[in-house]
C-alpha cells in the first residue's frame, strides 16, 4: 500500500512539473518517467499486460515520436501566462472520476460483480470453448478478440496519421529566380 501511494505521489509531482517546464526535451524525458512509473503501478495492481503495453508504448515509441518531433520543431514553449480554464476543467474532470469511483468495490474483493458473474464463464469456457489452455490467451483472442482488434487498428491509424504528417512533402522557400541580365 505504501509503495503504491509513493507512486502516486510521484506521478502528480511530475505532472506538475511537466506543466511548468518550456524545454521541451525535458517535459519529453519526464513523460517517458511518467509513463515508466505508471507501468510500475499497474503491475503493482495485477495488470501485467496493462503495465506492457505502457511501457511498450507511453516509454518507448511515444518517447521516439515525441523526440522525433522535437528535432523538426522549436526547443522551448513560449507560455503565454497563466489560463484558469483548462485547471477548471481537469479539476471537475477528476472530481468526476473520484466521485464515479466512490461506489465500485474494493480491490480484490471476491463478492465483486465481475468474480460472480463474467469471470467464472471465461474460466470455465475457456477449455471446453475456446481450446486454450491459457485463460488470459484465450479472452484476449477469443472474447476480447474484436476489441484486440480495434485497438490495434486505432495504433495502426494513429502512427500512420503521424507518420504522414511527419514526412510530407516539403515546401521550398519561394525563391525567385534570378533575372537573366543580372549577373
Amino acid at each position: 500500500m505504501l509503495i503504491e501511494i509513493l507512486l502516486f505521489g510521484l506521478l502528480l509531482v511530475i505532472a506538475v512539473v511537466i506543466m511548468r517546464l518550456e524545454n521541451l526535451f525535458a517535459a519529453a524525458m519526464l513523460f517517458s518517467i511518467f509513463s515508466l512509473l505508471s507501468a510500475g503501478l499497474f503491475t503493482l495492481f495485477d495488470a501485467v499486460d496493462v503495465a506492457f503495453t505502457e511501457a511498450a508504448v507511453g516509454a518507448g515509441i511515444s518517447t521516439v515520436l515525441i523526440l522525433g518531433t522535437l528535432a523538426l520543431t522549436s526547443e522551448r514553449e513560449y507560455q503565454s501566462g497563466f489560463k484558469p480554464l483548462p485547471v477548471i476543467v481537469v479539476a471537475a474532470t477528476g472530481a468526476a472520476l473520484l466521485y464515479g469511483t466512490a461506489d465500485m468495490p474494493n480491490y480484490g474483493d471476491p463478492q465483486a460483480p465481475i468474480h460472480q458473474h463474467v469471470a467464472p464463464e471465461y474460466v470455465e469456457g475457456t477449455k471446453t470453448k475456446v481450446g486454450m489452455p491459457n485463460i488470459v490467451t484465450a479472452v484476449l483472442a477469443s472474447y476480447r478478440g474484436y476489441d484486440t482488434y480495434g485497438e490495434t487498428m486505432v495504433i495502426f491509424t494513429a502512427g500512420l496519421g503521424v507518420l504522414l504528417l511527419l514526412g510530407g512533402p516539403r515546401r521550398e522557400q519561394d525563391v525567385e529566380p534570378a533575372a537573366e541580365g543580372d549577373a
